[in-house]
């Protein structure tokens, strides 16, 4: 079985503290953030919808979500390789149904028919951790013909109480860690940077056993540290997006690769190669 997407997710072990006793995170050794520079929001994104329910402060832009609205943002360019970052910080107490996100999609080009890759945080019930899913979708997938991708990692530290890096890389041969085994089961066209809030009552919490309940409104999602080093869709045929490890050749140092394995070792809590309940020929990378 190949390795199933994980997208870096160990990258946001930089100031981040172990809640577990097993052990603390061990190292990557190399951080890909370290040699991109920060883009201001303006330079790269754009408010998208509920712009009412967006503003800046102290360098960090703040969506919400209340029982009128929630909030998303998009990148001005579309990509088809490249490395896509931000800090989150999530929000704290009873978020169950609340879905905090941070994706790559092509929805708005190919309506019916789209890729996309998610970082999503799934809203809680006080005294549970977070979960972050990771999900791939591919020509359609996701429109219909549910065909996710899913993988889900409980969180070891709170990412309420400070900014933590969260990145997606995606190259012309893998998204870190879901590597290329055919066109079927890849994405290949260019997509756009995505940023939202918004509310997934219907699934998001334990399956839908919790909804959101806006006694607790405003739900906030705050983005800093934004990151983006790619290849838009104009690029040149020649251009590649940055290495995730200090190797030119891309992939993962070993050091790394220790990590990943950690924090799936430690904290995964779903995987869909894994999901005896899942009709696996719709997966063949499994």
């Amino acid at each position: 079985m190949v390795m199933p997407l994980l997208i870096l997710a160990f990258f946001m072990l930089i100031g981040s503290s172990s809640t577990n006793a097993q052990s603390n995170p061990p190292s990557t050794g190399f951080y890909p953030s370290s040699k991109i520079n920060t883009i201001p929001f303006n330079q790269a994104y754009r408010s998208l919808w509920g712009s009412q329910h967006q503003r800046f402060d102290q360098n960090s832009l703040v969506l919400w979500l209340d029982s009128s609205s929630g909030s998303g943002f998009k990148s001005l360019k579309s990509y088809k390789s490249g490395y896509f970052g931000t800090a989150v910080k999530l929000h704290p107490g009873y978020t169950a149904g609340v879905i905090t996100s941070f994706y790559l999609s092509n929805a708005e080009d190919h309506p019916g028919n789209h890729d996309e890759v998610d970082i999503e945080f799934l809203g809680t019930t006080p005294g549970k951790p977070y979960t972050l899913q990771t999900n791939v979708y591919i020509r359609g997938s996701g429109d219909g013909k549910i065909i996710g991708r899913e993988e889900k990692i409980h969180l070891w530290f709170d990412p309420t109480k400070d900014f933590h890096n969260y990145a997606i890389l995606w190259s012309t041969i893998e998204i870190i860690r879901y590597p290329r085994k055919s066109d079927n089961t890849f994405p290949l066209r260019p997509m756009y940077v995505y940023g939202s809030i918004w509310d997934a009552s219907s699934w998001a919490t334990e399956n839908g056993r919790y909804k959101a309940d806006y006694r607790y409104q405003p739900f906030y999602g705050r983005y800093n540290n934004f990151k983006l080093s790619g290849c838009d869709a104009n690029s040149p045929s020649w251009c590649r997006p940055p290495s995730s490890s200090p190797a030119r050749t891309g992939g993962l140092s070993r050091q790394q690769l220790a990590a990943m394995l950690w924090v799936r070792r430690n904290f995964k809590v779903y995987d869909y190669c894994r999901d005896p309940m899942r009709d696996h020929t719709q997966t063949p990378e499994c």
